[in-house]
């Protein structure tokens, strides 16, 4: 739908600057690598590289070296003869279509705003597919194919963006639409009672001297009366644990008829 709507205003923009009817139609959105996207180009071509913030990566708009050349011979006054130079832009040309490949990012810029806030700004240009190595031969690529139709001539026009950076603005896009005021409201509230009654869950808790390691024959001939001494150290303060993970320390002691732990900070342990 975004690429859709980049055709209908693409088609307003072609119309005006060129001074004749222009019409861009949408062909198709494909998933193709970027080695696949490059061996469906012509062997020169004119490639705008622009960077596609805020996904990482570079994006490219193609358009055949004779619908570059139409173009610049409308927006100069001509009549867009059927034989264009085939070679590459001169300054002055090259100035020329960037006015337009601007205007062209930016109808791409409000086109995709619904899936991700685009930022395009063009960072070079190339002639030849080959050299254009914005991505790994491997890389996915998203590639948009659209008909360019200058009076009665027909080009061929692509956009290709990154399919990595892409998908997680896909996947935010399509994700239900947000719920009412009411209904947010009614989870917010589900989640505050939530959480209050889970503060108010018993637990077990254990404190407890640390662990010491004796053999089996040891511990075969306890007996009572015996002396077992600790890997726990006098000084040091028990630990309270829940499920075998300490979360605070303490000090044994009583409080009326029973015993008591005192919580204490977490003692420096020795280097």
């Amino acid at each position: 739908m975004g690429f859709d709507s980049l055709a209908r205003q693409t088609t307003t923009l072609f119309t005006s600057s060129l001074r004749t009817v222009c019409e861009v139609t949408l062909v198709g959105v494909e998933q193709q690598s970027y080695a696949e996207y490059i061996e469906s180009l012509g062997a020169m071509t004119y490639m705008t590289k622009f960077t596609v913030e805020p996904m990482p990566g570079v994006g490219v708009i193609e358009f055949p070296l004779v619908a570059t050349m139409s173009c610049i011979d409308h927006m100069l006054g001509g009549f867009g003869a059927v034989d264009q130079p085939d070679r590459p832009l001169t300054d002055i040309e090259t100035g020329v279509i960037n006015g337009l490949v601007e205007r062209l990012l930016g109808e791409m810029r409000y086109a995709l705003a619904g899936i991700l806030p685009l930022e395009p700004v063009v960072v070079g240009h190339e002639y030849s597919p080959q050299f254009a190595q914005i991505a790994a031969g491997s890389d996915v690529m998203v590639v948009a194919t659209f008909t360019l139709a200058i009076g009665e001539r027909s080009h061929r026009l692509t956009v290709c963006l990154p399919f990595a950076g892409l998908l997680p603005h896909l996947t935010s896009a399509a994700a239900p639409a947000p719920v009412s005021e009411r209904e947010r409201a009614k989870r917010d509230r589900s989640a505050a009672l939530l959480r209050t009654q889970f503060d108010k869950v018993p637990v077990d808790i254990q404190v407890r001297l640390r662990p010491t390691r004796v053999t089996p024959e040891v511990l075969s001939g306890l007996a009572p009366g015996d002396v077992l001494r600790l890997s726990h150290p006098a000084a040091a303060p028990l630990d309270v644990c829940v499920d075998d993970t300490v979360f605070a320390h303490a000090t044994p002691g009583a409080r009326g008829p029973r015993m008591a732990a005192l919580i204490v900070g977490t003692p420096q342990e020795e280097s």
